[in-house]
């Protein structure tokens, strides 16, 4: 089987040109472009209430953007949630860079080893400063820090009774699980 690798400059004109249907749901990874998964309604419900519990820091401190493109070295990935740096545009008149974003967040119900395997390097190597994965099955939050490479210096596993915290703003864990 031969495989078309396209490059993001491509993917962005078959995107202005209609080529895929306005639902369908995709990622380009580093040339490949891969079907996302459907979201669920848990997935979509704890994407809601962690969009609600981070909304303090909008728009004075961060941006919101909730399931949008996030161009990442030659990837252009759909982080469930990220806070981005403030732009006067709010991003209009460029797509936000990994270098844009404080936090990224994946909410994972089925996507735990790709976001593990695949995101979570890529973001590392991009220079993302932090990124959390919510592992809804391990009912874990597992928060990464510091990237060096395709990895994190710090990753730690928080549970029910732990506490998230970025920019002042405080979840509990249990409440995203």
């Amino acid at each position: 089987m031969t495989r078309h690798r396209i490059s993001l400059e491509e993917f962005h004109r078959m995107v202005e040109a209609g080529v895929f249907p306005e639902d369908l749901r995709l990622e380009l990874v580093e040339g490949e472009l891969l079907d996302m998964s459907p979201v669920g309604k848990r997935h979509a419900a704890k994407v809601a209430k962690l969009t609600a519990l981070v909304s303090p820091l909008v728009p004075h401190q961060a941006i919101l953007f909730v399931q949008s493109p996030l161009v990442v070295g030659n990837s252009e990935l759909y982080p469930d949630l990220a806070l981005l740096k403030p732009r006067p545009d709010f991003y209009e008149e460029r797509l936000p860079e990994a270098q844009d974003a404080l936090l990224v967040v994946e909410v994972a119900e089925t996507s735990l080893r790709h976001d593990l395997g695949v995101k979570v390097p890529l973001y590392a190597s991009a220079g993302v400063p932090e990124v959390w994965v919510v592992d809804l099955e391990g009912r874990r939050v597992l928060v990464h820090r510091e990237p060096k490479g395709e990895g994190y210096r710090e990753v730690r596993t928080l549970g029910p009774g732990d506490t998230l915290a970025f920019m002042g703003v405080e979840i509990p864990v249990e409440v995203l699980l």
